[in-house]
């Protein structure tokens, strides 16, 4: 976008029009049906998580977003990029507020510098964690210095966000998950001597995310998978 007219140009234009965005509804609200005895109170709620896409204006007047590299030493997805974000904990008042809190956890990001503009649609992690992308506008990246949590995180880095929309740099792998085929993206990205690769679940909400925040579609084929949760817990569904 450099020289160009775009979202970037106008930050608060930006925040007054994604304050309008209403994502579709969720597929994966717990159900609200009544278990037959003996599995009476054992409907499957599944675990709620938030990630924040942080967006600032780069030094082109681009919009970037704010990714991490998790720590190595993790037990799931160690070393991987990462949206800042995490479980929702019970004394969260939403989304926004979980989202908030790890990144403040993770990268010590002042919840004070981010306007909060809207949710996005949600997505369903592989472990069946429902995960709510919320979107923050950091108007002043000056100000913002982080501390990484090296427990959690090995590094924070930032990418054009536009760049989830072009397919340059890109690869893609098509899979098939509970009987639904999808499109598993690969972001190929490189800033001096370091090279990134942010792909699968992340790549898919950043695909998202651009589409909403630039008002088109990306240039490549996009499929996801539309999945049901189950409506009772293991212990129910297996029972004769």
């Amino acid at each position: 976008m450099e020289g160009e007219e775009g979202p970037g140009a106008d930050m608060e234009a930006l925040v007054r029009r994604l304050r309008l965005h209403r994502a579709a509804p969720s597929p994966y609200e717990p159900s609200d049906a009544v278990a037959p005895a003996p599995c009476a109170g054992e409907l499957f709620r599944p675990r709620r998580a938030a990630v924040l896409v942080c967006l600032f204006r780069g030094a082109a007047g681009e919009l970037r977003v704010i990714l991490t590299k998790r720590s190595s030493s993790l037990s799931t997805h160690s070393g991987e990029v990462a949206l800042p974000g995490g479980k929702a904990e019970e004394g969260d008042a939403d989304d926004a507020a979980t989202a908030l809190r790890e990144s403040k956890e993770e990268i010590g990001l002042d919840p004070s510098l981010v306007t909060i503009v809207t949710s996005l649609e949600h997505f369903l992690s592989k472990h069946l964690l429902v995960v709510v992308p919320v979107v923050g506008i950091l108007s002043y990246i000056q100000v913002f210095k982080p501390v990484l949590n090296a427990a959690e995180v090995d590094e924070i880095f930032d990418v054009p966000l536009e760049m989830f929309l072009k397919d340059e740099n890109r690869t893609s792998d098509e899979l098939e998950w509970m009987g639904q085929a999808f499109t598993i993206h690969h972001f190929n990205y490189k800033k001096g001597n370091k090279k990134y690769r942010i792909w699968g679940l992340t790549a898919g909400i950043l695909i998202h995310a651009a589409s909403v925040v630039y008002e088109r579609p990306p240039d490549f084929a996009e499929k996801r998978p539309k999945l049901n949760l189950p409506k009772y817990s293991k212990e129910c569904r297996s029972m004769p």
